[in-house]
């Protein structure tokens, strides 16, 4: 009965530790830098953390599973724009996450908006690819209805192989 214990410790252990390794930032100009320089799209995610009830479930049953982790390494950069109530919040992000959300017209929470940005002249445009928010069904569920607007990575290989024709 103890190694069934551990083998479940063990399991969840791996589970929590994939979630944790994802890399969310709060920057969206350092966001813009990754995305730009590893040809992936941005994930917006504009959030109520402590406060919106599917925002939290949205985070529980989708963002922090191992799924959605393996998914959002190959294919995004991911950004948290939140909009908490209780929790202090520096005043440059919440200034940042405030033009976000009217540059994108975030109306609810979640919103999860997939986007490209260039930077030219000191501004900078954004390309909407499309949005989403809550969806139930759990990581394949959403996953599968933010996929289409997240462009497939092109692979060297393939790269080369058009080229030469």
């Amino acid at each position: 009965m103890k190694k069934v214990v551990l083998i479940a410790f063990f399991f969840i252990g791996i589970s929590v530790s994939q979630a944790q390794e994802l890399k969310w930032y709060t920057d969206v100009k350092e966001a813009i830098t990754v995305s730009n320089k590893e040809k992936k799209p941005l994930m917006l995610f504009f959030t109520g953390s402590d406060w919106c009830g599917w925002c939290i479930r949205l985070q529980k049953e989708v963002l922090t599973t191992p799924e959605f982790s393996k998914w959002a390494k190959e294919s995004v950069v991911l950004v948290e724009l939140d909009f908490p109530r209780r929790t202090q919040q520096d005043s440059i992000v919440k200034k940042q996450n405030n033009e976000l959300q009217q540059v994108f017209g975030i109306q609810g929470f979640p919103t999860v908006y997939f986007a490209r940005a260039t930077v030219k002249d000191g501004k900078t445009n954004f390309e909407g690819l499309g949005s989403t928010g809550y969806v139930a069904g759990g990581p394949a569920a959403w996953i599968a209805t933010a996929a289409p607007f997240v462009p497939k990575p092109v692979s060297t290989a393939k790269a080369k192989t058009k080229k030469h024709k």
